[in-house]
């Protein structure tokens, strides 16, 4: 670790040599200049995230450790450990976890990183996957499959650091309140990519890419995004929201888990609030952060927050505080039906004005379209906590009455935002849904709509891109080929006799099929059967298999009877 650092150290003053001397400038209403390339008229590195990921700090905040110690002291987190690291065994460091002495021992997994392309700067990366690994994702498809989650743990007993199985087995612990457990799988699966990094792949720099499109980058993605969803849980917001720049610097310019969505919420926990406000002046020329709701309700919080604090100027907290209320009332003229939600969430009662008035009222709430209810869910449902201080209510509830005096007065600003929600925000991106999907807030998820919630959606993999580059196929099993069908569809009771297979090999059962044969996850011991319907909650998706014209009770069938038994893992 010590070579490590001093590498990385001597890179990062070589880049402060290289670096422009306008990212010194502090910064101004508008964007600021970086000198970096641009691309398809996107900035390709922000100044802002050039500060705050070239910089040492960024690979010192990594460590959760770190702020626990600042909250509790070194003596309370690390307690017995000192006497135990003299007598472990030795193990790779990292900077995105530590190693545990817990882990199986580290071996080769079959996955490296390779270098794609350099263009204007931005290095592009991707993951592969050699041909050991390739059949060990195979038979992990398989036991995805299954929907038996003992068959993950018997492929991990095998296979200890295969990332989608340490991904998916997570979401298994979660959801039977093992937290402890699924954030362990979750830090192995970083440590296995880690430890297959390219030698020039940079944590740092703010100039490596990864590609989501391709599957084999997904997981780095997936494992970034649960691992500070459990930090922030954890009590660790700084930490948690170093990750989430670190995920947003991997693919800015398409965001893949939209983490804009939550990077304000995080740097308002961790009380960075002159990065939030930083990004939304260097960002909002050509990325538009206003039209979303939750930077536009949390930057005039953050600047509510500077104009709190005693050890600023006088001009500086008269510049914040005025920044603030001018940007506080633009967001709940934009976004009327946020008030509302947020006030019942705090536990607050509007007065007889702001209740009665038609603008923050029940019309407000019906006439918002699907996409722009799904953000306004998801941010009130996330940071509600935030907006309780007392201090900050009586703030809001001066600004509330300021807009509806602008209401009522007929500004053309009110108009003008009303004409803008009702042509915008017809449908959300694949990338919010997903974002969704991944923080399980209730309150969106009930928004979601029928062809997100229709379709399958695997915690390893959910809504892949319909642009995916792929680099290898499953191959076609051998029980789901139309002569293996034909073969043996009279041994399985309920099974279609063979001259009614069609061309496909398969057809649907007939009325006359058992109860059994309709509930066909039910066929296994007791304790499988629990773990069956934790799995089938975990996926929240029906066994689905390469030929679509077979019936689901014989799906069921050839997968357990058939598969498992000839096939060990």
């Amino acid at each position: 670790r010590h070579h490590q650092q001093s590498r990385l150290s001597a890179r990062c003053v070589q880049e402060l040599r290289n670096e422009p001397a306008s990212n010194s400038r502090p910064v101004t209403s508008g964007p600021v200049s970086t000198g970096k390339p641009v691309r398809n008229g996107l900035v390709g590195v922000s100044s802002v995230f050039w500060t705050f990921l070239s910089c040492f700090n960024l690979l010192r905040n990594l460590n959760p450790e770190n702020e626990l110690k600042r909250y509790f002291g070194a003596r309370a987190v690390l307690g017995d450990q000192r006497p135990r690291q003299r007598q472990r065994q030795y193990i790779r460091s990292t900077w995105l976890t530590a190693p545990k002495n817990t882990w199986p021992r580290y071996s080769k997994t079959g996955i490296a990183m390779q270098l794609v392309d350099t263009r204007r700067g931005v290095q592009h990366f991707t993951f592969e996957h050699h041909r050991e690994y390739q059949q060990v994702q195979f038979k992990f498809l398989d036991a995805v499959e299954s929907m038996d989650p003992n068959n993950i743990v018997l492929l991990l007993q095998m296979n200890p650091y295969h990332v989608d199985s340490l991904l998916q087995l997570s979401d298994v612990c979660r959801m039977q309140e093992d937290q402890e457990m699924a954030r362990d799988l979750i830090e192995r699966a970083l440590y296995s990519l880690e430890c297959a990094f390219h030698p020039v792949f940079s944590l740092t720099s703010g100039t490596c890419r990864l590609d989501y499109r391709r599957p084999e980058n997904r997981a780095f993605f997936l494992a970034l995004f649960k691992h500070l969803m459990f930090l922030e849980k954890r009590g660790c917001p700084r930490t948690a929201l170093e990750f989430c720049k670190l995920i947003l610097s991997l693919d800015p310019e398409n965001d893949p888990l939209c983490v804009l969505l939550l990077i304000d919420f995080l740097s308002l926990r961790a009380r960075e609030y002159t990065f939030l406000t930083r990004i939304f002046q260097e960002w909002e020329s050509h990325r538009n952060l206003s039209q979303l709701p939750n930077f536009a309700f949390s930057v005039p919080l953050a600047y509510f927050f500077l104009s709190q604090q005693e050890e600023r100027s006088e001009l500086e907290i008269s510049q914040a505080r005025e920044r603030a209320a001018r940007l506080i009332q633009l967001a709940l003229i934009m976004f009327p039906s946020v008030l509302m939600p947020l006030l019942d969430r705090c536990s607050v009662q509007p007065d007889a004005r702001v209740a009665s008035h038609p603008f923050f009222g029940l019309n407000a709430q019906i006439s918002q379209p699907p996409a722009l209810n799904q953000l306004t869910s998801l941010y009130v449902g996330r940071t509600h906590s935030l907006w309780k201080d007392p201090a900050v209510m009586a703030w809001l509830e001066t600004q509330v009455h300021e807009v509806l005096r602008m209401v009522d007065a007929r500004d053309p600003l009110v108009e003008d935002s009303e004409h803008k929600r009702k042509m915008r925000y017809q449908s959300a991106p694949r990338n919010i849904y997903r974002h969704v999907i991944l923080s399980e807030m209730k309150e969106a998820t009930a928004a979601l709509p029928l062809e997100v919630t229709s379709q399958p959606v695997m915690g390893f993999d959910p809504l892949p891109p319909l642009d995916s580059i792929i680099s290898y196929t499953r191959p076609e099993r051998y029980f789901l080929q139309p002569w293996f069908l034909r073969r043996h569809s009279r041994r399985i009771p309920g099974a279609p006799s063979a001259p009614g297979l069609g061309a496909r090999g398969c057809s649907e059962p007939t009325s006359s099929s058992s109860s059994e044969e309709e509930q066909p996850g039910l066929r296994c011991s007791p304790r499988g059967s629990a773990y069956r319907q934790d799995w089938s909650c975990c996926f929240s998706v029906v066994v689905t298999v390469r030929d679509g014209g077979c019936s689901q009770p014989l799906r069921q069938r050839l997968l357990e009877k058939t598969f498992f038994k000839k096939k060990k893992f």
